[in-house]
């Protein structure tokens, strides 16, 4: 009897050290959101034994949560979470770069966009693994340039040049961001720059400014000259577009779907019905501009990755972000995939395969269709092709936190404005970014 029971609480004791689970700290709080992480937890359990608890965390709330969980050696296993944790979590051992950098080499670094690694590079390592992300972009009226033999919006001189035919007295030249205290305007403006090959920030400091920032501010002055008059942001520039009242705006993909009629409360009024993709149809997307002083052009983006902690279970915690990144990479861009491109485009079988996949899963909010019914094949490969040469200021400086403190002071924003209305020269606004900048 006793020989029995020693067994059966040896055969207890090794069950249940066989049950294996990892913790993820997940940004993607949306009920439906969740769900769908949920499901792609259950099916990693089923093909690996191993469990995870998704546990939903704000935006807002993440870097406080970390550092405390950090603090007190409780780090979840993973972590999705943004760009601008990246480098400052690596240096301060929150993340293990090793395991980053290994998934990405198991995976290949070759099936990866090359922006999101550059933007995640500590020294000759990713610190973190790329999951998705998106680019802002020119969103302009293809069939208007090419009734009027205009080159597609790729760089200032072509769009000044639109600007100059198409401006009318029904249609403003363009809608820009001029709405001095909200984001898109810091959005909009660091596109425009970084564009043309401006950068505030240097390692340890910022960099006086010259004639690429002059460059700069003299095309966006003509851009919002192009504008409606008023305090503008997203909100207009989407309106006017749909309306048929401008042939250009700069704006996120989060416009996609609502461009084809699937969003019943943002619906395109350039026609009689609301649900109609006619808009869609003749819209074109331009994710990398550029400017004279930077001829390459850039993209502005905003990349999710997923991080292997510093107290991870590390081979547990490798197989699920592999899982995520491979075989329920799909899965992982239908959690929202208007606002999540592939920046893995396929596997060592189909470079294209995770790029193909994506196209075709159903966007929308109140009817649902693939991006493949709804846009060519070349519009698509040019959205995504955006996040080849993603961009932010301060990433490859390792200031990702300086270039941020300077963008939410928004002084950038106020002295622009002052140029755009005509209350300082261009050489008045540059001296003032100038003299800001030296207080970073």
């Amino acid at each position: 009897m006793k020989k029995i029971i020693i067994y059966i609480f040896a055969s207890l004791f090794f069950a249940s050290s066989s049950i294996s689970g990892i913790t993820f700290w997940t940004t993607e709080v949306q009920p439906a959101r969740m769900a769908k992480q949920q499901d792609m937890a259950k099916d990693f359990e089923s093909k690996t034994g191993i469990s995870v608890e998704v546990i939903p965390v704000e935006e807002k709330d993440l870097g406080k949560r970390a550092t405390a969980a950090a603090a007190a050696g409780d780090l979840p296993d993973v972590i999705y979470h943004t760009l601008q944790y990246v480098l400052p979590w690596a240096e301060a051992g929150i993340l293990d770069v090793n395991a980053n950098n290994d998934v990405v080499k198991q995976l290949g670094k070759k099936t990866f966009a090359p922006g999101p690694l550059n933007m995640a590079k500590k020294g000759g390592k990713i610190a973190a693994v790329p999951v998705d992300g998106w680019t802002q972009m020119v969103v302009y009226r293809k069939d208007l340039f090419e009734k009027n033999g205009l080159e597609p919006p790729t760089s200032y001189k072509n769009i000044e040049k639109a600007i100059n035919v198409l401006s009318g007295s029904d249609m403003f030249g363009f809608v820009a961001a001029t709405k001095t205290d909200e984001n898109f305007m810091s959005q909009v403006l660091e596109h425009v720059l970084l564009a043309n090959g401006v950068n505030f920030v240097k390692k340890g400091g910022t960099k006086k400014q010259g004639k690429a920032l002059k460059n700069s501010l003299e095309f966006y002055k003509v851009i919002a000259k192009a504008s409606p008059p008023g305090e503008l942001f997203w909100k207009q520039s989407r309106e006017l577009y749909f309306a048929g009242k401008t042939p250009m705006i700069i704006w996120s993909p989060f416009i996609m779907d609502e461009l084809a009629g699937l969003r019943d409360s943002a619906p395109p009024t350039i026609n009689s019905d609301p649900t109609s993709s006619e808009l869609a149809s003749k819209t074109g997307f331009i994710t990398n501009f550029s400017g004279p002083n930077n001829r390459k052009g850039a993209a502005w983006a905003d990349v999710r990755y997923m991080g292997i902690t510093a107290d991870a279970d590390t081979d547990e915690a490798k197989k699920f972000v592999e899982y995520s990144m491979n075989e329920g990479y799909t899965a992982t861009l239908g959690i929202a995939p208007e606002g999540k491109f592939p920046v893995r485009r396929g596997n060592k079988n189909d470079p294209n395969a995770y790029t193909n996949a994506w196209s075709k899963l159903p966007v929308g909010v109140d009817r649902k269709k693939p991006l493949t019914e709804l846009y060519s094949g070349d519009v698509i490969n040019n959205i995504v092709a955006g996040l080849d040469t993603a961009n932010r200021w301060g990433v490859k400086e390792g200031e990702l936190s300086r270039a941020s403190k300077i963008i939410n002071a928004q002084f950038l924003n106020r002295i622009t404005r002052e140029y755009i209305d005509d209350q300082i020269t261009v050489d008045e606004a540059v001296d003032k970014i100038n003299a800001e900048l030296a207080k970073f």
